[in-house]
């Protein structure tokens, strides 16, 4: 049996699924883009190369070996972008819950089947179709439960609005005992700049006590706002358009003070280092390409 379990984000990480860039298929047609970023390099003829993704991926794995966490890959899947770990399930206390993810994902979620079958099967749910939620929507801070979502009439429209009000009840029916708070996202299907796929793209909490996070990334300023004051103004780290843009909020905690993040992230870096956490830093620049960094491509398992 799979032992699973996890309450925050930063506590010490056990076993992890990291996604796999091998064999990711052809570079996406214009129509084929799932978000605006995507859609950018595919039109600049910048879009990322398997071998450079599938190298950039080898790094996080051996960072995961020098602190002796325990990794699963998915299966292979021949031409299919498996990358994203984090949008397929995740893990709330010692619950596995399967996304219901864009319907052309689902064999993403086959090819970790084997890590399913390990867990006990009472322990892994699936929501009922209507409810739409995504891991990267979603990030545990002990009591609290943070919930990205689009609260607009217009959610059927925007293939970046990955999480539903249902979403949010869901987590709140099956989570009694936390505090669920939804936060609504700025989407746009066309500038990268303005769109927030996940809540993870512009708020992320580290260490024990402090957060990344970028304003223009809530609908709702008061939302930001209760943010900033839950963690405090000057534990909080503010990245711009441009650090939104090349994905600064999307690092991964290893523990409370041991952090992978991207290596030209270089104010964030320096910043965290003056708090006093071990940055280990990894080429990360092809993968944000798609959107998605460190914290979409991991989905851990166990965490102390």
């Amino acid at each position: 049996m799979l032992k699973i379990n996890v309450k925050n984000e930063t506590s010490r990480l056990r076993a992890v699924v990291l996604g796999t860039a091998v064999s990711n298929g052809p570079t996406p047609k214009l129509e084929e883009a799932y978000d605006p970023k995507s859609l950018l390099h595919i039109k600049a003829g910048t879009y990322p190369i398997e071998a450079d993704m599938v190298n950039e991926m080898e790094a996080v794995a051996a960072i995961f070996e020098k602190y002796d966490v325990k990794v699963y890959r998915p299966e292979l899947i021949k031409d299919c972008n498996q990358i994203f770990a984090r949008d397929i399930a995740f893990v709330i206390d010692d619950v596995f819950i399967k996304a219901n993810i864009l319907p052309d994902r689902e064999n993403e979620l086959e090819a970790i089947q084997y890590v399913i079958d390990q867990i006990d099967p009472e322990k892994v749910i699936r929501p009922p179709e209507e409810v739409h939620i995504e891991g990267g929507d979603v990030m545990l801070w002990n009591d609290y439960i943070f919930v990205g979502t689009y609260r607009g009439e217009d959610y059927s429209d925007y293939i970046v609005a990955r999480t539903n009000k249902a979403g949010v009840d869901f987590i709140t029916q099956q989570f009694p005992d936390k505090k669920v708070m939804s936060f609504d996202l700025n989407k746009s299907q066309t500038n990268p700049y303005d769109n927030a796929l996940h809540l993870d793209c512009c708020f992320q909490p580290i260490g024990t006590d402090k957060a990344i996070l970028h304003k223009e990334g809530f609908r709702d300023e008061s939302e930001f706002e209760w943010l900033l004051n839950f963690f405090g103004k000057d534990n909080c780290f503010i990245i711009s358009k441009e650090e939104m843009f090349n994905m600064n909020s999307n690092i991964f905690s290893i523990s409370e003070n041991i952090i992978i993040s991207e290596q030209n992230f270089t104010r964030l870096n320096t910043w965290l280092r003056d708090k006093g956490f071990t940055v280990e830093e990894v080429p990360y620049a092809e993968i944000a390409k798609q959107e998605g960094l460190l914290r979409c491509s991991t989905m851990p398992l166990l965490r102390d």
